[in-house]
């Protein structure tokens, strides 16, 4: 990314502009003007100075020593990260709203593009887009034009293979299924064939939208990520949310956090998925403090296929299946009994329980054909292909997933029944019924969301918060079936579907809903009224913070959070120099002259250099002692005289205080300053690979309770 430059005028009186800069730039490490040319892709100029171009390897080293060039990177791609949800986040259809301004509020989805045509996107009663809207509307390929709900789309396909037809049309059902969670109009009745029926609805029903579709085929280059940022921010947007990741990058040599700076700059802010490689630690992705790092939580709803023998026994499995049997029973047989080979050697997993991959190489269609097969893995469709009734796997999972032939999932200690059932009936016999919604204990983090620790910076703990992720109904696309696969022929305009994908545009939501009432708060702003009024967790696990950060987000209480802890772009340059960046390359972002020594003695010695509404310690050496100080302030957005006391929770063995312990206001947005200090032994454990110890401080007056997480935490390996 280059200087921040969208015109120069040279002293003879005529404009270089930012494309002409590029080219310039590329020219200097080329050595030729017109492969300069020919090399550039894309020139970004609305709201930042970057460019993309093809670079051989010693052309893109000579460009990052050129002293207006912030970082050189190569482009990769990045993979894709209802009904009830609201309701249970306290978002009923009756709560109060401000619906002129929530009309007028645009929120910018970057993702696969949208369905027009699905229900969740009727304009029915919509007036015109509002006034500060300066987007367009692309047409293309099953995509005709937009309406009042739908207001922009832009489609993006820079460095790839050029194709006849660019189109903003969703082809792969992830854009429409954001977008809605996001803004969808209310639909009564939506469901998929009978699952999840209810009204489905987004958490700003009356917001518009406008769609920026930066992937194909669930890949999404850092071309056009940064291309769609670029025209985001300029087009007027005020959320922009972003169900996609990559592995964690420096900051500036990732698409999104540069878009999501430029983004905040302007007051916009950034709600993003978390990532899906959960359990796993450090798997966490979009952690820029100036982002809303979201990880996906259960809901009080779970969506189990039952499984029922000859004999009576009733297994509750975990799917979404939509097909309602047509016998009462079919054979069931174990997939190692179903092979093609003459002898095998049978697999015994630790349970004692016999069992076979279940994939076509092995399978024998004769042994196949009107069974349901009875497997420790493999791939059901191909037990659907060769003919078989349906398919039972194993696998301890808490998310639901949704096949093209009739499936459910057992865990270990239900395999074991199934397996001793089969094992020793003569003709063993049973049916798997189409899937009923089960209520459970609710919320917990779901297996697959990523964990922190921040692998980029270790004074910052992500997540900040989570949202529902698992098994969301909402909109879909009729252009894809509800696999995806072509051996599926249902086609939906609702789809139930899993991921932090799924958890980010309800935070996006939540953040649009708090804006509607409070338009003049900044980006950090309504993430600290998020974080501060999120839920504790029910379900406690060791990971603690590392899953779940602040807890579970309460749109309806983060209205009024009495304080926030607010943040200017002056504070993430403090944090930038903190952690190394250099004041002449964050010159070029900001486009003023910073002098790192001089902004890092203004705030003292602050353990994360943050206004951060969380704290966080990781201690790395087992010698270490902890003696941490955390400068904080908060502004008051409750009452004009308001008295605030500090209550704070330590681990045992911690000693953590708070100075001053009150604070009084006596007008809004007045500002107050404290310090924390945190001090104890090494939290490092012989016994235990990871140690995460949980405090707080919570800061209240007879209305509000202001509650951040403090976290000490070490790990040794960085391993489950």
């Amino acid at each position: 990314m280059g200087e921040s430059i969208k015109s120069q005028k040279t002293t003879d009186g005529y404009h270089i502009t930012a494309a002409d800069h590029h080219h310039n730039m590329l020219s200097s490490v080329i050595g030729d003007e017109g492969l300069a040319r020919q090399s550039k892709i894309h020139s970004y100029g609305k709201s930042f100075d970057a460019f993309g171009a093809y670079l051989l390897p010693e052309e893109a080293e000579r460009l990052k020593e050129h002293e207006n060039v912030i970082s050189v990177f190569p482009n990769t791609n990045r993979k894709l990260h209802t009904t009830r949800s609201w309701d249970f986040l306290g978002m009923p259809m009756s709560v109060k709203r401000n619906i002129q301004r929530e009309s007028d509020t645009i929120v910018g989805v970057i993702d696969t593009g949208i369905y027009i045509d699905a229900p969740s996107f009727n304009d029915k009663g919509y007036g015109p887009p509002p006034s500060k809207w300066k987007g367009v509307c692309q047409k293309g390929s099953n995509f005709t034009g937009c309406n009042n709900k739908v207001i922009g789309a832009r489609v993006y396909n820079l460095g790839e293979v050029a194709i006849s037809e660019p189109s903003p049309a969703d082809t792969i059902g992830h854009g429409s299924h954001t977008a809605s969670t996001v803004a969808g109009v209310p639909v009564k009745g939506a469901s998929l064939y009978g699952l999840g029926r209810g009204t489905a609805r987004g958490g700003v029903p009356s917001a518009r939208i406008a769609m920026y579709k930066v992937c194909s085929f669930e890949s999404c280059s850092d071309l056009n990520l940064l291309a769609a940022f670029d025209d985001a921010i300029e087009d007027g947007v005020e959320i922009i949310s972003v169900s996609i990741g990559g592995g964690a990058s420096s900051y500036f040599m990732d698409p999104i956090a540069i878009g999501a700076y430029h983004a905040m700059k302007k007051g916009i802010l950034t709600s993003c998925s978390a990532g899906n490689d959960g359990p796993f630690l450090r798997s966490i992705e979009n952690t820029a403090p100036w982002i809303l790092t979201v990880g996906a939580g259960s809901m009080d709803r779970q969506f189990s296929a039952p499984v029922i023998t000859a004999d009576g026994m009733k297994i509750f499995g975990l799917s979404i299946n939509t097909f309602t049997p047509k016998s009462k029973t079919y054979p069931l047989i174990s997939g190692s009994k179903a092979t093609n080979f003459i002898s095998i050697v049978l697999f015994q997993n630790d349970q004692g329980m016999n069992g076979r991959s279940c994939s076509a190489d092995v399978l024998d269609k004769d042994k196949v054909k009107g069974k349901i097969l009875f497997c420790k893995g493999g791939d059901p469709d191909d037990v659907d292909e060769l003919g078989g009734a349906g398919t039972i796997l194993l696998g301890d999972s808490d998310t639901a997933f949704t096949f093209a032939s009739p499936v459910t999932i057992l865990t270990t200690d239900q395999g074991q029944k199934m397996d001793k059932y089969i094992n020793s009936t003569k003709n063993p016999q049973g049916v798997i019924l189409k899937s009923i919604s089960v209520k459970i204990d609710a919320p917990s983090v779901a297996s697959f969301s990523s964990r922190g620790p921040d692998p980029i910076c270790s004074t910052l703990l992500k997540p900040d918060l989570i949202a529902p992720g698992i098994d969301i109904l909402a909109a879909y696309t009729k252009l894809v079936s509800v696999t995806g696969t072509r051996r599926d022929n249902r086609f939906v305009p609702y789809n139930i579907i899993s991921g932090t994908s799924m958890s980010c545009p309800h935070a996006s939501a939540a953040a649009a809903y708090v804006k509607t009432f409070h338009p003049n708060w900044s980006p950090s702003a309504i993430k600290s009224a998020l974080m501060t009024t999120a839920s504790e967790i029910k379900i406690k696990h060791k990971r603690a913070e590392w899953q779940y950060g602040s807890g579970q987000i309460d749109p309806t209480k983060a209205l009024d959070p009495g304080l926030v802890y607010d943040m200017s772009e002056r504070d993430y340059v403090r944090f930038l120099c903190k952690q190394g960046y250099s004041g002449s390359a964050l010159s070029t972002l900001t486009g003023e002259k910073i002098n790192c020594s001089s902004i890092h003695s203004s705030k003292g010695n602050s353990h994360d250099a943050l206004n951060y509404p969380s704290m966080h310690i990781f201690v790395e050496n087992s010698n270490d002692t902890i003696s941490a100080v955390f400068h904080r302030i908060v502004t008051n957005v409750g009452s004009a005289n308001s008295t605030y006391k500090a209550t704070v929770k330590a681990p045992n063995g911690f000693k953590i205080t708070c100075t001053p312990d009150t604070l009084v206001f006596n007008k809004v947005n007045e500002k107050k300053s404290f310090r924390v200090t945190v001090q104890g032994p090494s939290p490092f454990d012989p016994d235990n690979t990871t140690v995460i110890l949980s405090g707080s401080l919570e800061w209240s007056d007879s209305e509000h309770k202001v509650r951040i997480p403090i976290v000490i935490a070490s790990d040794r390996y960085g391993e489950l």
